[in-house]
């Protein structure tokens, strides 16, 4: 019999995901901060939770994704959740943090006898919904064993090592991902000031070396000036400094990450936090005053603002 789910977070990516669970037919309780983001997974079978620790009375694993470390303590770590939680209790945090954070959460709630699996995942709001998310674990094997028929039904998911280290391979895919998503940005600006189809152009990459995610979904964005947020530039950022840390304790040159992390922090001092990471396309264009990525939507002036 599978063991009953208590699903805390269900916002842009945690609603698709507890869809997918409770469509495999798993016993599901869902809780968020406001429930009627949750109610409309009561449809398809899932009992709401006035509380989080109502959440996970009686649930074998745990599944959480909020926005920040200080969700997480606040909401995690309240008196009335802990002593929801039965010991052996799998606590699977799909939210990204700073590896100290991660170990810091394990080292405590193995103090009550529970397991805690960091669990950040890769893919965005379209893998949450079609199932085929990284997932990238860091805790105890047996752990990561429980919780894996789970874990099949969001996505991939591979056990990385101790914890901490599912949250440090996340920050080595955010630098991957900040450093294409500025390649992308500065090719469709070369291919539209050069006399180029832009989109046809993109299209000619797919299937070569070139090929991405990022080149074929924030690409289109980028020349459709599609801004508004899947993944926030401001959440990026917040990984790409925690990468940063980690690197500096390691004495670690990273030039590639650190121009990625500046082009960030800079879009998010223009006020652009909120905007999607292919907003990183606004960057590159500020860069060239006055040149453009494709064409700018009617009624737009030529500032670098988004469309909505």
């Amino acid at each position: 019999m599978a063991e009953r789910i208590g699903f805390l977070g269900t916002g842009l990516m945690g609603r698709p995901m507890a869809e997918r669970l409770l469509a495999a037919g798993l016993p599901l309780a869902a809780w968020n901060r406001t429930l009627e983001k949750a109610r409309p997974l009561e449809a398809l079978g899932a009992t709401i939770a006035p509380t989080p620790a109502a959440a996970v009375e009686g649930a074998g694993i745990v599944c959480i994704i909020l926005e920040h470390a200080a969700s997480i303590e606040e909401v995690l770590f309240a008196p009335a959740l802990i002593e929801a939680l039965a010991p052996g209790t799998v606590v699977v945090d799909l939210t990204s943090l700073h590896p100290d954070a991660a170990r810091e959460n394990a080292r405590r709630l193995a103090g009550h006898g529970v397991v805690y699996l960091d669990a950040p995942v890769s893919g965005g709001p379209p893998g949450a919904v079609e199932g085929t998310l990284a997932i990238m674990v860091g805790g105890e094997p047996r752990g990561f064993e429980r919780a894996q028929p789970v874990l099949s039904r969001l996505g991939r998911a591979i056990h990385v090592g101790p914890s901490g280290s599912g949250q440090i391979t996340k920050l080595g895919s955010q630098i991957i991902s900040g450093a294409a998503l500025a390649a992308v940005a500065e090719a469709l600006l070369l291919f539209s000031q050069t006399g180029v189809a832009v989109e046809r152009a993109r299209e000619a990459l797919f299937g070569g070396y070139a090929d991405s995610k990022v080149l074929r979904l924030h690409g289109e964005r980028m020349i459709g000036r599609h801004f508004e947020p899947g993944g926030h530039v401001r959440t990026f950022l917040k990984d790409l400094n925690a990468a940063a840390d980690l690197a500096a304790r390691a004495e670690l040159d990273l030039p590639v990450a650190t121009l990625s992390r500046a082009m960030f922090d800079a879009l998010s001092r223009d006020g652009h936090g909120e905007c999607d990471i292919a907003a990183m396309a606004l960057e590159i264009e500020r860069r060239n005053a006055g040149r453009r990525i494709g064409a700018l939507p009617a009624g737009e002036a030529a500032t670098g603002e988004t469309s909505r």
